[in-house]
């Protein structure tokens, strides 16, 4: 009876609320870097580290597989996914075509008081990055507020959807020089200047400028920055 007791327990772990928060914690782990790209995912460490059995994580695991996050070849270990020039082009590409469309509708479609909402928002989440400042209590992401602005179901089911987290790893390492983070504010500020000008074709040009700049930026930085597959080689 108990071992029955035991059984029903750790199948609702699995998958119910738990394993959401656990799920969330493991992504926001890969977001953070505190998994590396390349690096092994160790579901018994993960377990113990947030204090649960291993359904969860194992759950959470397979959830990542599904949104390309982790790969599990067979006979081997789940890793957190490497990126490769090739795979950094496609995507960027993909971004390229549907985010440049979809700044283009946003700057139709969003009404004034939205535009100026979106560079308030734009602006406060700055100063709050700058050394010093109050640390950022949400995430602001500026490409999927566009994105869902755009009115497109189609696009924002494409960008905004499994793919999201896949791209928002790519975006976030195509930023970490602080040189590429300061080209990318003045970038994002001269976008959204020509949203709040009504300028469809000037945006729609910026945002696909700023997104071919971060994929070149990127594709030049990956193979000077060794995954932790190629320090134990």
């Amino acid at each position: 009876m108990n071992e029955t007791k035991s059984n029903l327990l750790n199948r609702e772990e699995a998958s119910g609320p738990l394993a959401d928060q656990v799920y969330n914690q493991v992504l926001d782990a890969i977001y953070q870097g505190r998994l590396p790209l390349g690096s092994v995912v160790n579901e018994a460490a993960l377990a113990q580290e947030f204090g649960v059995s291993r359904g969860p994580v194992r759950e959470a695991v397979r959830r990542l597989q599904g949104i390309q996050l982790v790969t599990r070849e067979p006979y081997m270990k789940a890793r957190v996914v490497t990126m490769s020039a090739e795979a950094v082009v496609e995507l960027f590409q993909l971004r390229m075509a549907l985010e440049g469309m979809a700044c283009h509708l946003a700057t139709q479609r969003m009404s004034d008081a939205e535009i100026d909402g979106l560079l308030a928002d734009f602006e406060l989440d700055h100063e709050r990055r700058i050394p010093g400042g109050s640390p950022v209590p949400r995430v602001f992401d500026l490409h999927e507020r566009i994105v869902r602005a755009c009115g497109n179901s189609r696009i924002i089911n494409a960008l905004c959807g499994d793919l999201y987290h896949l791209l928002r790893i790519y975006r976030r390492h195509s930023g970490t020089v602080l040189e590429r983070k300061e080209d990318a504010y003045s970038e994002h500020w001269q976008l959204l200047r020509a949203m709040k000008s009504r300028d469809t074709e000037l945006a729609e040009s910026l945002m696909r400028a700023h997104i071919g700049r971060a994929a070149q930026h990127l594709s030049h930085h990956l193979d000077a920055a060794p995954t932790p597959a190629r320090k134990a080689a």
